[in-house]
């Protein structure tokens, strides 16, 4: 579904992004996790058309992304810096990304996550906490019914029982729609309990991309907890203070000392 294969991102001389190889599955939701700084927002970016790769490739159903109308008429980004337009409301906004997204707007569901969040639909938008912000900007993104959704920290401002509701809402649609998910964030707890696979990023590179499960499975034979097994902030922290990035990059297919699979080489994640 989505194929990220040697991206690489410099800003005035800094490499954001190296070298970074990433695989998500159709009808999946994937975790991007990294410390503040390793590049997820940039490859993110990437993958909303944002940016244009300036060395790789970045392909959603083996189409590039960048200047692709198509693609871009079935995803849907919420971003971490929101920008809404001044004194539109929630229904002017809904009016707005209706004729943005024709073809797949939904505004009975827009209507229904408005009263679920329990959001005015005549306040302006602008005057909405940082997190009523946050739900409204979900709410729209969940109204276009996106085949491909992207989340760069999505949980920020949102209360527990919020939270709750939005990722049923996602969870749903991932398994009557097969949309897809890529969701950045630093709340590992929450990506623990929703995410079928994750991508740890170190250095603007991809340190270790695996299903979670099986990640979780690797990982017993170390020891690094008392838990059984291990949560993925105890994988995350273990693998950051003890790995590098060229640990992980050994031949393609293979298993590192650590008995992780490595990045390099796939060909894809279940047929992505």
């Amino acid at each position: 579904m989505i194929q990220v294969k040697n991206l690489t991102k410099t800003f005035d001389g800094f490499t954001a992004v190296r070298g970074f190889d990433m695989n998500v599955a159709e009808g999946s939701i994937y975790g991007l996790v990294g410390v503040n700084g390793s590049g997820k927002t940039t490859v993110i970016k990437h993958l909303a058309g944002v940016f244009p790769p300036e060395q790789g490739e970045i392909l959603i159903n083996a189409a590039p992304i960048y200047d692709n109308a198509d693609n871009k008429a079935n995803m849907a980004y919420v971003p971490d810096d929101l920008f809404f337009f001044p004194r539109y409301n929630l229904k002017k906004l809904g009016s707005f990304f209706s004729e943005m997204y024709k073809a797949t707007w939904d505004n009975t569901r827009f209507m229904e996550l408005i009263a679920l969040l329990e959001l005015d639909p005549k306040r302006q938008v602008a005057k909405f906490s940082k997190g009523m912000q946050k739900q409204a900007a979900l709410a729209v993104a969940l109204s276009t019914c996106p085949k491909v959704l992207l989340l760069d920290e999505p949980i920020d401002g949102l209360d527990p029982l919020v939270r709750s509701r939005i990722f049923k809402w996602i969870i749903k649609d991932v398994a009557d729609r097969k949309m897809t998910v890529l969701i950045s964030s630093h709340n590992l707890k929450e990506m623990d309990g929703i995410c079928d696979t994750v991508g740890i990023v170190k250095g603007g590179s991809m340190l270790i991309e695996q299903d979670l499960d099986q990640l979780k499975t690797d990982m017993l034979e170390k020891n690094i907890s008392e838990h059984s097994p291990p949560t993925l902030d105890e994988i995350f922290i273990h693998l950051y203070e003890t790995a590098s990035n060229e640990e992980f990059r050994l031949h393609s297919g293979s298993v590192s000392e650590s008995g992780l699979h490595t990045t390099e080489g796939k060909e894809g994640h279940n047929n992505a």
